[in-house]
């Protein structure tokens, strides 16, 4: 069961480089795509011992990217909060950027 070693380990090496690049929207479709094709390997029968290490590693760097992605989530939560708490000085300073280039003083 070479090919699924190799698709293990090349599964690995791509949500390994998402993970280091925080690519979000890759990370997603990794995930997708690991939802439908485990199963499938699965039912190919029992995983030799170089597959089972292959699937370790695939298992350590998802663990990684679910880390990683409650990471970024909980700073972007964060910077919202700081936005939001910040909203009517923002707007202020908007309107009156706006004012002053369209020659309007306060």
């Amino acid at each position: 069961m070479v090919d699924r070693q190799r698709t293990l380990l090349s599964l690995t090496q791509k949500m390994h480089a998402a993970v280091s690049a925080e690519d979000w929207p890759m990370l997603a479709s990794l995930d997708t795509l690991l939802a439908s094709t485990l199963p499938q390997m699965a039912a190919q029968g029992p995983w030799d011992a170089a597959e089972k290490a292959a699937l370790s590693a695939l298992y350590q760097i998802h663990q990684e990217a679910a880390r990683r992605c409650g990471l970024a989530t909980a700073e972007l939560g964060r910077k919202l909060s700081a936005l939001q708490a910040h909203k009517e000085g923002l707007l202020a300073y908007a309107l009156d950027s706006e004012l002053a280039e369209s020659g309007y003083t306060v």
